[in-house]
């Protein structure tokens, strides 16, 4: 069976170094390139943490890019109280040799799209700066994708406000411009994110295997539990397991609007959730929203599995 193609766009990040693991070894993927953006560190030091968690993986030759240093509007919002000083639990490692690609993001994406032989998948993991300025730069490339699935929004409730989760919050108009760009949209958020966890025993497990991918991954993981006391979930991985394992997960479709208001909500993402009857004899819809198949359930099991198995060649 042929690889599915895919780009990930991080803000490398914990759960981002989860998902990379787990794209560059899953055998139905091929990582075509990564692309960075300002997020949950600084763009300059998530190309580092990114060249370090390919480093780790064992990836061969994958182009990484330098892409937006901040939001389409205000400023940045890090999330370093979570992630660490350094965007990756400060587990500090050596620098990589790898070069950055010299093209920035939104041409990386517009190259590797546009050259794949079969539609690549996007799967942002990160605020979505990167991707509107790509939709709206090449947005006849962005026809040829197969589709975009995202790690962010949230069909309840939010975390970085009571309303909005941090990818979305961090940039709405940027994420505004995805929703509303035609291009089919897949949303892993928070009524799943936080369910599939890694133990301090799994991890632990994982930093005895004899395979390098496996003990980074524990180590991550293990120093992540010391700091926040608690399972670590495995967050941005789902989005990526999203593409290769869609059955694991339930989706449902609701109209999507992101609120871009300087309100209490500004980010939220606002599913309209109503029952169908409702709407079919209710006038008043959400004004340019998109329609969007939303993550809501999970087999959780299947999932914690199916990341164990990939990341550590032994674990079975």
């Amino acid at each position: 069976m042929a690889r599915t193609p895919v780009i990930l766009d991080v803000d490398t990040g914990i759960d981002d170094a989860f998902a990379l693991l787990f794209a560059v070894r899953h055998p139905d993927l091929e990582l075509l390139g990564v692309t960075c953006v300002d997020g949950n560190t600084n763009v300059d030091q998530v190309v580092a943490n990114t060249l370090k968690v390919l480093d780790a993986a064992g990836a061969g030759n994958i182009p990484v890019s330098r892409g937006a240093v901040r939001p389409l509007l205000g400023q940045s919002h890090y999330a370093e109280y979570v992630h660490g000083a350094d965007g990756m639990g400060d587990l500090d490692g050596p620098a990589s040799y790898r070069r950055v690609d010299q093209r920035g993001a939104v041409e990386l994406l517009r190259d590797l799209i546009e050259s794949s032989a079969t539609p690549v998948a996007l799967v942002p993991l990160a605020p979505l700066t990167n991707i509107a300025l790509f939709l709206r730069s090449f947005p006849e490339t962005a026809k040829k994708l197969q589709g975009i699935v995202l790690m962010g929004g949230s069909a309840s409730a939010g975390n970085a406000t009571p309303a909005a989760e941090f990818n979305i919050w961090h940039d709405p108009e940027a994420a505004a411009i995805v929703f509303q760009s035609g291009v089919p949209i897949t949303m892993y958020g928070l009524d799943v994110f936080m369910r599939p966890g890694i133990s301090a025993a799994e991890a632990e497990r994982l930093q005895g295997s004899s395979d390098p991918a496996a003990v980074f991954a524990g180590s991550l993981i293990s120093a992540f539990i010391e700091r926040i006391g608690s399972p670590v979930t495995l967050g941005d991985a789902g989005a990526v397991m999203a593409v290769v394992a869609p059955e694991l997960i339930s989706f449902q479709n609701f109209d999507v609007v992101v609120d871009t208001s300087a309100g209490p909500a500004r980010g939220q993402t606002i599913c309209d959730r109503r029952p169908r009857l409702e709407l079919e004899i209710e006038p008043l819809r959400l004004a340019d929203s998109a329609n969007v198949r939303v993550a809501l359930d999970m087999d959780v099991e299947a999932i914690r599995q199916l990341w164990l198995e990939t990341i550590d060649s032994h674990w079975n």
